[in-house]
């Protein structure tokens, strides 16, 4: 059957409603042969998403209606392993009071990178150098990952989506990585440079995709950024601490965004 994700705007409620409301869910979900899989919650933001196997989204939402009535404001339907990439689970969190912890609130930081003049360097190297260089690139890349917490997405060829549950993570990961180019470099005759770029968001805006527009926007200010750098957007600026250094580029007009980009560089060195 298919996979629903759906977004709710619920503030005022805690934790402990949620996990109530879901508990619900649950007790309806078995008299229309639907699943509900689990859900996130946002209370800063007063958003939950819920991740359900239905046959359609009405009969998912016959279920809400009657178990809590409260009806969704987006449903997108998802693939559950791009789910997982970028959410990092299908199953639910621990219960509310057994075991502590906040929900996680869905919120995700996606970065892109991207190979300076790949086109050039396959051309330059042949495609057999190429593929090589492109596997350094994915080593360096996919360690940071490793190492600062993050989930590779997809391979784009000549980059890499991934997504982080925490900006801060996501960032120290940009520069790592940028770091290891650097060393990289400083030991190879033939040089690798990278851009990177990133943004912050929900997983379901507007009936769009999942994460559509902060994929979006990520990946151009990924192509807009000059080589061995890092662009984040307002959304992830926002959500760092004094210890990072950043330079204000102003507004961008970047392709498929009606209004100009606050962007800002992330300082590496």
């Amino acid at each position: 059957m298919p996979i629903y994700l759906d977004r709710h705007d619920l503030k005022g409620l805690t934790a402990a409603d949620i996990a109530e409301a879901h508990r619900k869910d649950l007790e309806v979900q078995g008299q229309y042969g639907v699943r509900f899989l689990t859900y996130w919650f946002d209370d800063t933001r007063g958003t939950a998403f819920c991740l359900i196997e239905a046959s359609d989204i009405e009969t998912a939402m016959r279920v809400h209606d009657e178990a809590h009535g409260e009806i969704a404001r987006d449903v997108i339907e998802v693939d559950l392993s791009a789910v997982e990439a970028f959410l990092g689970r299908v199953s639910d969190p621990v219960p509310v009071g057994a075991g502590g912890g906040a929900i996680d609130p869905a919120l995700r930081t996606i970065m892109f990178t991207d190979i300076v003049d790949s086109t050039a360097m396959t051309e330059r190297l042949g495609d057999a150098r190429a593929v090589e260089m492109v596997r350094a690139h994915d080593a360096m890349v996919r360690r940071a990952l490793h190492d600062k917490g993050g989930r590779e997405v997809k391979h784009t060829g000549d980059g890499i989506m991934a997504a982080f549950d925490d900006a801060v993570a996501a960032v120290d990961a940009a520069r790592a990585i940028q770091r290891a180019f650097e060393a990289f470099n400083l030991a190879s005759r033939e040089k690798l440079r990278v851009r990177i770029g990133l943004d912050a968001g929900e997983p379901v805006a507007d009936h769009n995709d999942l994460f559509g527009a902060t994929v979006q926007l990520a990946a151009r200010l990924c192509q807009s950024a000059e080589p061995d750098t890092i662009l984040v957007s307002e959304a992830v600026s926002g959500a760092l601490p004094g210890r990072f250094s950043l330079v204000d580029l102003g507004s961008r007009n970047l392709k498929g965004f009606g209004r100009p980009v606050e962007t800002f560089a992330v300082s590496w060195r």
